[in-house]
């Protein structure tokens, strides 16, 4: 897994760097992912019609909600970054001027943000988010305030021991983007590494703050049963399927046995995704 990652060809690897650095590139790939993928995961357990209403958290350029769109939800996506909102709002002019989509750069736990918008959806995504936030327990408790009666939250998200999982290859520099595996050091020694690279203190300062809110499959399982939800669906990846977009690599589910191993799982498991509810 980590092995085909590393010696991607050439042009393989200037694809999956183009991907942080253009903005169209990156929301051609979350469309495509979400249409491939996360839509017909989360229509396991919730079909999708023009009734459906879908709320997305971490919306970015908003691509991972495209697919929604078009299959006739209406959807609202949230950012605390008014530079992606500013993308979405590009990005899905037409949907916006036809009221199938609206763009919000807000903090969900704002009053004004929960008295719009409680019960109010059928579905919540967040796609590569969880792993962000800080005081999960309370964060995943909060989102139920958002669903309707019968509502569902799909989560997708890196385990942290994965060999990527500290998103590492957002790094600048060649050799540290692509080396596994060590943002699980010691935080000293992996910001010795980081600095040494000559990365900016901007990305180190993110990474270290994933470092401090690092997500595991087990962790996340049981936050989910603290909650008072089920989990409705899950799959667990070997190769992601973001990574067909970024290095050519063709998805691959988890081995069942590999599943269901605690702890060593996180290690081999690339991505996961959930509904609960």
């Amino acid at each position: 897994m980590c092995i085909q990652a590393l010696n991607l060809p050439a042009k393989q690897q200037e694809l999956a760097l183009k991907q942080h650095l253009d903005d169209k590139v990156r929301f051609d790939q979350q469309v495509e992912n979400s249409k491939s993928y996360v839509l017909p995961f989360i229509e396991v357990t919730k079909k999708i019609t023009a009734d459906t209403t879908v709320f997305e958290v971490g919306t970015g350029e908003g691509g991972v909600l495209l697919p929604f769109i078009e299959r006739g939800a209406k959807c609202l996506g949230v950012d605390l970054a008014p530079e992606r909102i500013a993308l979405a709002n590009d990005f899905l002019k037409d949907e916006i001027a036809a009221g199938k989509v609206s763009f919000v750069c807000q903090n969900i736990y704002d009053d004004d943000f929960l008295e719009r918008h409680k019960g109010g959806y059928d579905i919540i995504i967040l796609k590569d988010v969880i792993e962000h936030v800080p005081e999960q327990q309370k964060f995943v408790n909060y989102l139920k305030n958002f669903l309707r009666p019968g509502g569902q939250i799909f989560f997708g998200f890196p385990p942290w021991y994965m060999p990527f999982g500290g998103h590492q290859q957002v790094c600048r520099t060649k050799w540290v983007s692509v080396l596994p595996w060590y943002h699980i050091l010691p935080r000293p020694l992996y910001r010795g590494i980081l600095k040494m690279a000559g990365e900016g203190n901007n990305i180190i300062t993110e990474l270290m703050e994933i470092k401090d809110t690092q997500i595991t499959i087990e962790q996340f399982e049981r936050i989910a049963k603290n909650s008072g939800l089920k989990i409705l669906h899950k799959q667990h990846y070997l190769i992601n399927p973001i990574y067909k977009y970024k290095f050519g690599l063709q998805p691959r589910k988890q081995t069942p046995l590999l599943s269901w191993i605690p702890f060593f799982r996180n290690f081999v498991t690339t991505c996961v995704y959930y509904t609960i509810g």
